[in-house]
């Protein structure tokens, strides 16, 4: 062992932190004049490579162990990012230098860089330090073929530009081999080498597959779709066992099923559904409470555990609805046919029967397994004409069953009643419909309305969750359970300090926050101007609803009990769930229980991915399609709503829900300052404030389908009561130079910079649609140089084009 080892050694066995250099010396016995010299000699250089420190008191001691968090890098298109690696912390702001070549998705090591500081609203800052997995090998776009003299020169066939946005900055090269496309092909491209120093906005690929051309029909939405990983085909052994399944069951073969096919049971779906997964009975009883069955297609029957249909339903994870197709998480054999409750046709079934009393709390509940044969086959139309409009043609065609669909009406209203009696939160949904045409151009968007017809489904379906989440959470089963955690401290805090601008008083019960006090500010400000605003803000302070083996409760719901049991069709967590009723219903042994308490952990963490994924895609392909709308528009008029106020402008929702940005640089009439704790712009000379909420007029300007960007011009203003701005002298002359300077020029060249160090209440990439998709091209311009002795290019010598 030599000397810097035996130093090493030392220093670390030692049981003090640090040692004088005569303490080190005495320890190793190196007290001789010459031996001395020379662990004074090996001191100093252990000191300058880093692998010991001196103290203040020139102390000798190892020095600290860097340690690193990982977590997964979610990029900006402005180049930063943000490391998220814990759900307890606050994220890691990772500037455009310091992003290590990580792009978004990346699994990566961080070092930190600067602490949070509460006091100054600053989060952490850290430095990608290594890539350990890369969060995407493939990628979707359209491919632009090199000429003949550039394919040889390079040995490259074109260029690809992504659909991903995040990817907007990048350089995607296919390399000459494989699969040479013809130009305007939307292809997939198998990514062969990453970004890396010298390359840094560059990758290289090869094509695997061409998805088809640019102008075919439907290619925008599929292109959107293989992006995302999100499998059209199922493999051949999955279609092979779905076509083993009969078309048709034989009641007298399920003896241990109970059979309900004398019950008058109906489905109530949209016009168009075709996957019909639950089925609802109520009447009132002879004791004053009502009887509700809620009958779920028994999925799990069919998709046994571990098959070729389990895997590749728990790999999707579920059904994705996009504008024009839905893409099934099993076979439409299947989900269209043998588990849809189609009607007048007995149908295998999990149940859940619940007597209810007046005050809305079930007092009696079964689950069990059953057989069903629907009475009718409903739609929310229908049900609406008979509840809501008393339309006569309608209620005599279905006389039989008013009388059964007033009383389910009744029992929703005790329902409500309950929820809100306990806190559930009630957000209104605006939710779009897009209408396309036969080769999928949109040619209107619409609301979508809820009447009493789909709130009352709604209603039933959650009551039979809350009462199979219960059930098995009392019997202290591993069960799996949709939570919905309480809102994080500093998003509260800001919504509450936002709510104190509009004058709002947050009421709290026992110095903490419930439901319920939650809910008395939506009712507070219901009929008042700035409710779309409490209850914006309010939506965004949440938390995302997620899968968990342990319950946690739903906060929004104000549930102490909640799972998903009505979807398995479409949702794997609802198959699990019907699974685990009849595993335990079989055998609760011990062994069974650690066998799904190892089990459910990972279904839960990839059912909520997988749920994000499908999210993520369809409001991808609803924003493009709102965006192709927008673009026959371009020159016209219309009235919005201010829906969000960030640092670079403002963002105004049409009545339909699409969504526009007016850039604070076409702000033309002041110099506009970003007041982040009221969520408000205000003009430096004028005062003009524009918020959220606000009522305005716009023109639109652009509307790009390929970025999903609508770019509007304000045309009028609401006036609202202005904002007054507290700002110091010095940094108020200092604008104003700067203003002035800007006037003899003719121009806002620096409206909407921030001196600010990036970072500071900067909006986080995912974290909200509101700053999705609104900067600027991200074109590197540089070209790949691909010089000799280098690490590998990856271009191969492109010098006259980079494109």
């Amino acid at each position: 062992m030599n000397i810097t080892e035996q130093i090493r050694q030392f220093l670390a066995n030692s049981s003090k932190n640090s040692l004088s250099p005569e303490e080190l010396a005495a320890g190793l016995g190196l007290q001789k004049s010459a031996d001395y010299k020379r662990l004074v000699q090996t001191l100093a250089v252990m000191e300058h490579d880093g692998s010991l420190v001196f103290t203040k008191k020139g102390k000798i001691q190892l020095p600290p162990e860097n340690v690193l968090l990982e977590g997964t890098f979610r990029g900006n298109e402005r180049g930063f990012g943000f490391v998220h690696y814990d759900d307890e912390e606050e994220d890691i702001y990772i500037s455009k230098e310091h992003t290590g070549y990580a792009m978004d998705g990346d699994t990566v090591a961080v070092d930190i860089l600067a602490v949070a500081d509460p006091f100054k609203q600053k989060g952490p800052e850290g430095k990608v330090v290594e890539v350990r997995k890369r969060g995407f090998t493939q990628l979707v776009g359209e491919f632009t073929l090199f000429s003949e003299e550039e394919i040889a020169e390079t040995d490259l066939y074109g260029v690809v530009k992504p659909k991903d946005k995040k990817l907007a900055a990048f350089q995607i090269f296919v390399a000459a081999e494989g699969i040479r496309p013809v130009d305007g092909s939307v292809v997939q491209v198998e990514i062969t080498h990453y970004p890396e120093k010298g390359y840094g906005t560059s990758l290289e690929g090869l094509v695997t597959s061409v998805l088809g051309h640019k102008n075919d029909p439907g290619m925008d939405i599929l292109s959107i779709v293989v992006a995302h990983g999100i499998p059209m085909e199922f493999p051949e052994d999955v279609l092979k066992q779905a076509d083993q399944v009969p078309d048709a069951i034989d009641p007298t073969a399920f003896p241990e099923r109970r059979d309900l096919r004398d019950q008058t049971v109906v489905t109530i779906d949209g016009a168009d559904a075709k996957d019909l997964d639950d089925a609802v009975t109520v009447h009132k009883l002879a004791n004053g409470n009502y009887f509700l069955g809620v009958h779920i297609a028994d999925v799990s029957y069919y998709v046994t555990e571990d098959s070729p249909l389990d895997r590749e339903a728990f790999e999707r994870g579920t059904s994705v609805y996009l504008t024009d197709r839905v893409i099934p998480m099993i076979p439409h054999r299947l989900s269209n046919g043998i588990c849809s409750l189609n009607p007048k046709v007995p149908r295998l079934t999990m149940s859940c029967e619940m007597e209810i009393d007046p005050q809305g709390k079930v007092v009696h509940h079964e689950i069990f397994q059953s057989i069903i044969q629907t009475t009718e086959r409903m739609t929310y139309t229908s049900v609406n004409e008979i509840l809501e409009d008393r339309n006569p043609e309608t209620m005599e065609r279905y006389q039989a069953l008013v009388s059964m669909f007033e009383t389910m009406a009744e029992l929703h209203e005790i329902l409500t009643a309950m929820r809100e009696r306990r806190g559930a939160v009630s957000f209104e949904d605006r939710e779009a419909q897009v209408v396309v045409d036969e080769v999928g151009h949109p040619e209107a968007i619409l609301l979508r309305s809820r009447g009493v017809g789909e709130k009352l489904i709604e209603s039933f379906m959650l009551a039979a969750n809350e009462t199979v989440a219960e059930h098995f959470n009392k019997r202290r089963l591993p069960f799996l359970y949709r939570i919905h955690e309480e809102p994080k401290e500093d998003k509260l805090r800001r919504f509450f300090d936002f709510a104190a601008t509009l004058g709002l008083v947050i009421k709290t019960t026992k110095g903490s926050i419930t439901p319920t006090d939650l809910k008395r500010i939506v009712e507070e400000v219901a009929d008042k101007p700035e409710s779309f605003v409490v209850n914006t803000m309010l939506l965004r302070s949440m938390q995302q609803a997620k899968y968990s083996e342990v319950n946690y409760g739903h906060y929004g719901l104000g549930a102490e009990y909640y799972t998903h049991f009505t979807s398995p069709i479409r949702r794997y967590p609802d198959l699990i769930v019907h699974r685990l009723i009849r595993a335990y219903g079989k055998d609760s042994s011990k062994e069974n229980q650690e066998k799904w308490a190892e089990k459910l952990p990972e279904i839960a963490v990839h059912s909520s991915q997988m749920e994000r994924r499908a999210v993520d895609c369809e409001r991808e392909v609803d924003g493009m399609k709102k965006a192709e709308y927008m673009a026959a528009h371009i020159g016209e008029e219309f009235e919005g709503i201010v829906s969000s106020v960030v640092r670079f402008g403002l963002f105004v929702e049409l009545p339909n829900t699409i969504e526009g940005m007016i850039h604070i640089t076409n702000l033309k009439q002041d110099y506009f300052h970003f007041m982040e704790t009221q969520l408000a712009l205000v003009g430096e000379r004028t005062g003009v404030t524009f918020k959220i909420g606000q009522k305005v007029k716009v023109k639109v300007t652009k509307a790009d389908p390929v970025t999903q960007e609508i770019d509007f011009e304000l045309v009028e203003a609401e006036e609202v009561t202005p904002i007054v701005r507290q700002e110091n002298r010095k940094r108020r002359r200092s604008r104003e130079k700067n203003q002035r300077n800007n006037r003899k020029k003719g121009n806002f060249k620096d409206q909407g910079k921030t001196k600010e160090k990036p970072g500071k209440g900067k909006e986080k990439s995912g974290k909200g649609k509101k700053n999705a998709g609104f900067t600027q091209s991200g074109k590197s311009g540089k070209k790949p140089n691909g010089k000799k002795g280098a690490k590998k290019p990856f271009y191969k010598g492109v010098k006259k084009k980079g494109k």
